[in-house]
């Protein structure tokens, strides 16, 4: 019988291979689309931050735009090049996280993790607002309706995400390759323009240049390298996401790694030209890129396809946290530095633990700021250079414990792409520290304590249950078995059904109040079970005030204290009702039950679903 060789071994032909999840992981190209629009949208912002920053210096300032551009395209090179070792040698995700934890010990891992996640988080905060601002600018009439817009924006992009990340990826392609196109149709145009063919966009609004030139010195040109450095955010995500590519994993990812950096580098590099050779200006109210655009293709049908693109992109760039974070989560999760519930994956490869908590968070994040972007940009990029630093710095140690052809020139290029990141990143702290940075400053170690309050809990719970050792092996109780109940009915006799076919002993228990109705119906209930006589005692509880739970907690508690070689179960007969919305119909009795029996005693709580279809 011939046989079919698959990633899942050898099938007969004729059958399918089983379902491995691999059609729900990415290629090069839809990882590209998927985890890389964070870059991509940056060149929107990255050539403005430089020109902002050089501005300052006048006229003459603006002639370091290239040079600058060029040294974080540099820069970029050295990122792409460490990020393919670092997706060599860490195929399970985790980028400068799992450097770190591998070569620079814990504590410095977790720098890297808590940076990551601020970086991913702020990440879907700023590209949401950015995009929705791009809207207001179009439509003013929507600028009082921008919270609710990066919202809906925000909910959007989740409901994407938690259908799997392929089909996220398959969403974004078309605004991917629409906005890389323009720009590249921007840019080769503009090469053979002479001067700009219009200035409209620019007209009428007032320019951003310095009247007084000032001196460029060391400190503005480091500056402004820092500012454009905003443009190699999300470089790394392709690395912390690896696992949620198709095999062979990391050559997929390496792949993707590489198009992003030869992409980004081109669009930056172009761009940056065209501002020195249109001479352009930074004014209040309009970016840079629709001044290019203007200058390029004129102001007409091409210029707002581009600003729409730009839009587009800059809300979906949000994306990129969606594929790294959760990844990122599950590693910790695994590591016992996050809850262990980010490291449940669904159906379509999809961590919906992680995809839904960055949303929360990020909402959060967009209600504090007004869904304006001026409020979260300060804080944005700081966290990402930290991560790009402690990485550089594992793969340097990284060289020289593993060895290999050519490692000398690799822990250079990775010490010095560390030195860069490194000045990079303070440059950025200081620079905008009054401006909200100090938020990061305090933000980082609060994340890093909480991340090792939550290694120590789980530690504790494992030397409790004896994680690791063999227990001891199971023996039989005496097992007490006692059922709440309030009246006569199917459901009781269920219950106790259950109860006598679990333990030694049963004991049907209603709580009796003083009240003239109360305990009318007491009296009742006792007279019909007296009648029914199902072969178990009723013992009533007596209760002054109007409380359901406590009773029989206090009940539980003296009967596990008098009966001490016994095991005492609380089963808590409730109703399944057909419909979801019918729950609402309940009194929610057995949640209080098993709430106070939890809250103040040690026994075994069964609840009992009794389904009326």
């Amino acid at each position: 019988m011939s046989v079919l060789t698959t990633e899942a071994g050898a099938v007969p032909v004729g059958e399918e291979p089983p379902d491995t999840g691999e059609r729900h992981r990415l290629t090069a190209v839809t990882g590209l689309a998927a985890l890389s629009l964070d870059a991509m949208a940056s060149v929107a912002y990255g050539p403005e931050a430089i020109v902002l920053v050089l501005a300052t210096a006048g006229v003459h300032g603006l002639g370091f735009t290239v040079p600058v551009t060029l040294a974080i395209a540099g820069l970029l090179a050295v990122l792409v090049a460490s990020y393919r070792h670092v997706i060599a040698a860490f195929p399970d995700g985790g980028g400068s996280y799992a450097v770190a934890k591998t070569h620079l010990g814990a504590r410095t891992s977790l720098v890297a993790a808590a940076s990551l996640v601020l970086d991913y988080v702020l990440n879907v905060a700023v590209a949401v607002t950015a995009g929705v601002a791009a809207l207001t600018s179009a439509f003013p009439a929507l600028y009082g309706e921008r919270l609710w817009l990066c919202l809906v924006v925000l909910a959007l992009i989740t409901a994407v995400n938690l259908r799997g990340i392929v089909e996220s990826a398959k969403v974004f392609i078309v605004p991917t390759v629409v906005f890389v196109g323009s720009i590249f149709v921007l840019i080769v145009v503009g090469l053979f323009r002479s001067g700009p063919v219009s200035a409209a966009a620019a007209a009428g609004h007032a320019s951003a240049l310095a009247g007084n030139a000032t001196t460029v010195g060391a400190l503005l040109l480091l500056k402004a390298f820092a500012s454009g450095c905003s443009a190699l955010t999300g470089v790394e995500a392709i690395a912390n996401a690896v696992p949620s590519f198709r095999v062979p994993r990391a050559k997929r990812a390496q792949r993707a790694e590489v198009a992003l950096g030869a992409v980004l580098g081109v669009m930056l590099i172009g761009l940056s030209v065209l501002i020195s050779r249109f001479h352009l200006q930074p004014v209040q109210g309009v970016t840079v890129l629709a001044q290019l655009a203007d200058a390029s293709l004129g102001h007409n049908w091409a210029f707002y396809v581009i600003q729409f693109a730009t839009m587009i992109l800059l809300a979906l760039s949000a994306n990129t946290s969606f594929g790294g974070l959760p990844v990122l989560l599950k590693l910790l999760a695994r590591d016992n530095y996050a809850p262990h519930v980010f490291a449940l994956k669904a159906d379509r490869q999809v961590h919906r633990h992680g995809v839904l908590a960055l949303a929360a968070v990020s909402g959060a994040l967009l209600v504090f700021s007004g869904g304006d972007t001026n409020t979260l940009v300060p804080l944005f990029a700081i966290g990402v250079f930290v991560g790009f630093t402690v990485a550089q710095v594992g793969m340097v140690r990284h060289w020289r414990l593993e060895g290999g052809p050519g490692r000398r020139g690799k822990a250079l290029l990775n010490g010095f792409g560390a030195v860069l990141t490194g000045i990079s990143a303070v440059v950025v702290t200081a620079s905008k520290f009054e401006e909200g940075a100090w938020l990061i400053v305090i933000a980082l170690p609060l994340l890093v304590a909480a991340f090792e309050t939550v290694h120590r809990a789980y530690a504790r719970i494992g030397e409790r249950l004896g994680l690791g050792r063999v227990p001891e092996p199971p023996h039989r109780d005496r097992s007490i078995v006692i059922v709440p109940v309030s009246s006569l009915s199917r459901l009781t006799s269920e219950a106790l059904t259950a109860a006598v076919s679990l333990g030694d002993e049963v004991r049907a228990v209603t709580v009796c109040h003083p009240d003239p109705e109360d305990r009318a119906h007491s009296l009742t209930l006792a007279r019909d079970w007296a009648a029914w006589n199902p072969g178990v005692p009723l013992i009533p509880l007596a209760s002054e005030h109007r409380s359901l739970g406590r009773p029989i907690a206090t009940y539980v508690r003296e009967t596990a204290a008098a009966e001490r070689d016994a095991r005492v179960t609380v089963l808590i007969p409730e109703v399944e009702p057909e419909r979801l919305w019918q729950r609402l119909l309940q009194n929610q009795r057995g949640a209080l039950v098993a709430h106070a029996v939890r809250r103040d005693t040690d026994a075994v709580i069964c609840r009992l679903r009794f389904r009326l279809s």
